[in-house]
């Protein structure tokens, strides 16, 4: 068996954003995020915005970082890549100028022959029908929808006129408001000119010397409407599923929702399933702008947008999880423990696959080297990947240990590092578009460090030794399938991208209990006035770690989850605690059953099933 752990293990590339929102303040991220994921010629590969380079695999497990041609729009947002016979199409978004095609039946070696286009778009989606003909998605504004058009095969260039083909409705549809947990409503049009007005006052610039092409754009920042973006098209048994992206990509909630035709360019109706990529809880939240792939064994993967979004709006990275059409057509998408270690097996997966082992970093005791005021070890125990442990020091060796209390059989260590206002320059020289100029670090950087275990906290044995790798590799997994009886966990520093104070927002243990599973649990179930929100109130106890709420349209189809943590005091002084939890993704015209599942270090229970 293999294992992987979200966010994916691969080398993310730094970001040096001269965002004009950020007065002339650099901010330095890593981010990849809208990744098109495909199947060519045996091998898996990933197209991810801002990194320069395709991601390779064999075993969707491991993965390898290729550099692709200078003359392909590596600057450009949102690369989409689709399959067509012998040869892969790539193209990218850039508004304001017209994009072209990309072709190759070399992904990593090229040529690209560039196919000229005719109009500018962002957030690109190619569909090659089998009947050969060539349709083209795109969108990504909360202020136009996502339209549609075919091409023609051979020149890529429009053979109707463009086609509205869905839009935004936060009144309807909860998934698509705005805010943490989905909890903004749009603004009044009162509201949005008079902070407007206030924008231009302060940028000192008349509206009238505005560039027009971005004054929608500008307006549409302080509506609180929902972005809808990043379409992606899939075809099962006849049937066309247009899926799109909502409602930010900078929020924890941001989804992946799904409309169904029988005909491409529609009409599309809403699938009862929706959102079907939802994963607003966990340690890395976010599931949202991606897509949708068959892999060798026909099994079907989904992979999208995970956030972070601390030193820049768009410090993200790539998730991927199990999905599937049911036998009703639905599609899916298992983000149960969403950021947990998922086994790949041989041939055909079950896509509701449990989790194999179990979290047991949580809320134990941590120690360091050196810390920050308010960033110590703890942080890099509590599930969080918007907060971490800082080093008070760039001195190599600097160290962070994890006790387990006590000896535990581990599986599987997950390693994530942070970065905290890098006190650094831009190593190239700024470029991109207006609105959003940055530099992509080119250069190959390095990770390095050293995992060791003990029983006693004296004698310490040898995990895992990366200390003269050259990979760089910020959300390593390291797994020992048979299992190591291990208390302390101390991971010790090497080498780090820049040689600043290393930051870790997560030194995540997982593997097997040896006590009892939690009880079952109780809890009860409303749903707001407005129809939109799923208000749970959990008798949390002691014997539980968290707990991961389900909600779908039929009692055997709780596609949806929410996972959460009790407060990390509660848990660490074994104290029971009532939990109240609003959920704001419900769609209103629908109606739903409800089950709230325990979990602790030796497995999961699951509750009963109410109808909401």
């Amino acid at each position: 068996m293999k294992y992987y752990c979200n966010p994916i293990n691969v080398p993310y590339r730094y970001q040096f954003n001269m965002d004009p929102r950020s007065h002339g303040k650099l901010q330095i991220d890593r981010e990849a995020a809208d990744p098109s994921m495909i199947l060519f010629q045996g091998k898996y590969y990933i197209f991810a915005s801002m990194n320069l380079s395709v991601w390779v695999s064999e075993d969707m497990v491991n993965w390898e970082a290729y550099r692709l041609p200078d003359n392909l729009p590596l600057y450009d947002y949102a690369p989409d890549v689709r399959v067509c016979g012998d040869y892969v199409y790539f193209c990218a978004s850039k508004k304001g100028e017209i994009c072209n095609y990309y072709r190759t039946k070399d992904i990593l070696n090229g040529p690209y022959e560039e196919i000229p286009g005719t109009f500018d778009f962002w957030d690109p989606n190619l569909f090659f029908d089998d009947d050969g003909r060539v349709y083209f998605y795109w969108g990504c504004s909360n202020v136009t929808p996502v339209w549609g058009v075919e091409l023609e095969p051979s020149t890529m260039r429009p053979k109707t006129e463009r086609i509205e083909l869905l839009s935004g409705d936060v009144y309807e549809r909860g998934y698509e408001r705005m805010g943490v947990d989905n909890c903004e409503f749009p603004r009044s049009e009162e509201e949005v000119e008079m902070m407007f007005q206030g924008f231009v006052k302060q940028s000192g610039v008349p509206v009238e010397q505005l560039p027009a092409q971005y004054v929608p754009q500008i307006r549409g920042m302080f509506t609180r409407r929902p972005f809808i973006e990043g379409p992606w098209m899939d075809k099962h048994n006849g049937k066309y599923y247009l899926q799109y992206a909502c409602p930010g990509a900078e929020y924890n909630v941001y989804a992946d929702g799904v409309y169904v035709s029988d005909f491409p360019l529609g009409p599309f109706e809403l699938a009862k399933n929706n959102p079907y990529s939802y994963h607003p809880g966990g340690f890395m939240p976010g599931a949202g702008h991606g897509s949708t792939m068959r892999d060798k064994e026909d099994n079907i993967w989904h992979t999208s947008t995970m956030r972070i979004s601390v030193n820049h709006q768009f410090e993200r990275r790539v998730g991927i999880w199990p999905a599937g059409f049911d036998a009703d057509g639905e599609l899916f998408c298992n983000q149960n423990y969403g950021d947990w270690p998922i086994a790949v097996c041989d041939g055909k997966n079950d896509p509701w696959r449990e989790p194999e082992w179990y979290l047991l970093s949580y809320a134990k005791p941590a120690g360091c080297s050196s810390r920050v005021e308010g960033k110590g070890a703890d942080r890099a125990v509590n599930e969080d990947s918007k907060t971490w442990w800082r080093a008070d020091s760039t001195e190599s060796g600097q160290w962070l240990e994890v006790d387990l209390e006590k000896p535990m059989d581990v599986r599987a260590i997950q390693i994530n590092f942070a970065d905290d206002e890098l006190p650094i320059a831009s190593p190239g020289e700024i470029q991109g578009t207006a609105t959003q100029p940055r530099y992509i670090e080119e250069r190959d950087l390095r990770t390095r460090w050293k995992l060791e275990g003990s029983l006693d906290g004296k004698e310490y044995f040898m995990i895992e030794d990366k200390s003269a790798v050259t990979t760089d590799l910020p959300h390593d997994l390291i797994v020992r399938e048979e299992g190591i009886q291990v208390r302390f966990v101390r991971l010790t520093i090497v080498e780090i991208p820049y040689d600043v104070a290393p930051c870790i927002s997560g030194l995540r243990v997982f593997g097997i209990g040896t006590g009892e599973r939690p009880k079952t649990p109780v809890f009860k179930v409303a749903r707001s006035d407005d129809r939109l929100d799923l208000l749970a109130t959990i008798d949390g106890t002691a014997d539980a770690v968290g707990y991961n709420i389900l909600w779908g349209h039929e009692e055997e189809k709780l596609y949806h989850s929410y996972q959460i943590y009790r407060d990390v005091a509660d848990v660490q002084k074994k104290k029971d605690a009532v939990i109240e939890k609003r959920i704001g993704a419900l769609v209103k015209s629908q109606e739903y059953f409800v089950r709230v599942d325990a979990y602790n270090e030796n497995g999961i229970t699951k509750g009963q099933v109410i109808k909401l």
